[in-house]
Parts: C-alpha cells; sequence; structure tokens
C-alpha cells in the first residue's frame, strides 16, 4: 500500500480517526488560500515543512524559507529548519518576505503579540499572513500548550500586532466538532484495545457522515455556535 503523508494526502483509517479531522480542515484552508501566497514564503514554525513541496508545486511562491523555534520538538532528524530564533527577534531584516504562514503554533506562543509583530516587521508591505489554531483540541506537546483562541481573541491579537485587513473563518462547526471528539475519545482515550477496535469500526462511518453534513453549514461567530479551529489572513 502506498504510504500517505498525512498532511497533504490524509488517511481516513481507523487509526487516524483523531487526525483525519482537523489534517482534512488545515488543508482544504491552505488550498484556499494559495493564491495569497507568492513570492518569498517563511514558514514559522515550520517543524518539518510538511507542506513546503505542495506550495511550491501549487502557488507563486519561488523561495520557501523555515523558521523554528530554537527548542523546537524534533519531529524528523532529516528535516531541519533553515533557520532558528528565540521567539523574540526574527533573524531577518525588515521587509524580507512576500508573505508568510504557520498552521498550528499560535496556541504554542506565550505572548503571541511578540510573535505576530515580528511577522508584521519581516513581511513587505502588503505582505500576507495565513494561519491556523486550533479550538477543539486536547492537550499537546506539554507544557508549551499555551492558548485556545476565539475568533475575537485572535482578531485582536493580530490588530494589535499591527495588521489590517483581518479575515478569520471557522475550520469547521458543530458536526466537524463532534466527529473530531469522536476520533480523539476512540484513538487516545486508553480503551481496552478490543473495545478500541470494535468503537474505530462503528465509529468511522459516523464520522464520515458528520463530516461530510459539515461541508454545508455555514459558520457564524454567534452565540452557541460550536468550532473545531480557525484559518485566516491578515495583511500588513
Amino acid at each position: 500500500m502506498r504510504q500517505v503523508d498525512n498532511f497533504t494526502e490524509i488517511s481516513f483509517s481507523v487509526d487516524n480517526l483523531d487526525r483525519c479531522v482537523i489534517r482534512t480542515a488545515i488543508f482544504d484552508a491552505l488550498k484556499e488560500n494559495l493564491p495569497n501566497l507568492k513570492g518569498s514564503l517563511l514558514d514559522i514554525g515550520c517543524g518539518k515543512m510538511p507542506y513546503r513541496e505542495f506550495i511550491l508545486s501549487h502557488s507563486g511562491v519561488v523561495k520557501y524559507v523555515g523558521l523554528d523555534i530554537e527548542s523546537a520538538i524534533v519531529y524528523d532528524k532529516n528535516v531541519c529548519p533553515d533557520y532558528t530564533w528565540d521567539g523574540k527577534a526574527m533573524p531577518f531584516e525588515n521587509d524580507s518576505f512576500d508573505c508568510a504562514f504557520g498552521t498550528e503554533v499560535l496556541e504554542h506562543c506565550p505572548d503571541p503579540e511578540v510573535v505576530l509583530r515580528e511577522v508584521v516587521r519581516v513581511l513587505k508591505p502588503g505582505g500576507v499572513f495565513f494561519f491556523t489554531v486550533p479550538f477543539l483540541w486536547n492537550l499537546h506537546e506539554v507544557p508549551h500548550d499555551e492558548y485556545r483562541y476565539t475568533p475575537f481573541s485572535m482578531e485582536r491579537h493580530l490588530k494589535k500586532a499591527g495588521f489590517t485587513e483581518v479575515s478569520i473563518k471557522a475550520t469547521g462547526g458543530w458536526h466537524a466538532a463532534m466527529a473530531q471528539m469522536m476520533g480523539l475519545w476512540v484513538n487516545r482515550s486508553g480503551l481496552k484495545p478490543g473495545r478500541k477496535k470494535l468503537l474505530q469500526i462503528l465509529f468511522r462511518p459516523c464520522m464520515n457522515y458528520l463530516m461530510r453534513k459539515d461541508k454545508i453549514t455555514g459558520y457564524k461567530f454567534k452565540e452557541g455556535q460550536m468550532i473545531t479551529g480557525l484559518y485566516g489572513t491578515a495583511k500588513k
């Protein structure tokens, strides 16, 4: 069986039920925003840069630079960031990049506006920052898991950092939230192997239904709305 990278080719297997909802949503958000990515791009909190080849092949990006914190978790010994930083000052001149993006990274920043101000500084005038952040997700990379953002706090942080033309959307609503919790619970809550295997088989078609149902549901940031996460853009 051909292996998938689980970022741009996302498996919907029983072993991947905990990740398929969020990974699909992030990739869909990225594809939607490819027209905003062009020229020189800075990948903030790049990890193993799972979207690098896809972006270079499907957008106007011609230079891709990966940046991560000096003490970041080593996800893959064969993939290293192009640059590291201390979380306070990025090692680039002002107006260095045409665009930037950070997927699932701002929740790990103790002071997000420090990071966002640096993104503003290194972007060229008119440059676009694309981001995703989780809302419904388990604790991860403990103890470096700092925040879960609402759309209102996310917009406030972006604008206080100096961004304009902020656009924020939800990665999923009620149906996706239910599917995501089912996947997380069955794969991560410590069920006994036999029970876990049975529930994985039973949950998979239910999750598939919920994920398809969620695609036709509009998301409005109103009282009582559930979200799985956020994505959006902000312009310098």
